[in-house]
């Protein structure tokens, strides 16, 4: 792998770094995954080609526009174990 240089102001670099470090990544992966787009910009393309390809094998399986899932159950798959049973014990008609 080629290494580059670049400059930058110090401002912009350490607002990048905070940035990078935010998203779990760092300004020198971001920098290589743009410079790639950037080079071959049929990839995003491919990308897209890709996910549409997939969402239309999916689709076949879908639930016909119903949901199969309550709002309640969203919420209790987002709750600690124990706070779950905590609410399933107290819920009304249990």
């Amino acid at each position: 792998m080629a290494n580059l240089t670049i400059a930058v102001d110090e401002d912009v670099l350490q607002r990048a770094r905070v940035r990078a470090a935010e998203q779990g990544t760092s300004v020198n992966a971001v920098l290589r995954e743009q410079l790639i787009r950037f080079a071959d910009p049929a990839a995003g393309d491919r990308a897209a080609d890709s996910f549409l390809a997939l969402a239309r094998e999916r689709a076949g399986r879908s639930t016909g526009g119903r949901r199969s899932w309550s709002r309640e159950e969203l919420h209790l798959e987002r709750l600690p174990v124990e706070q779950r049973a905590h609410d399933e014990r107290d819920a009304p008609g249990r």
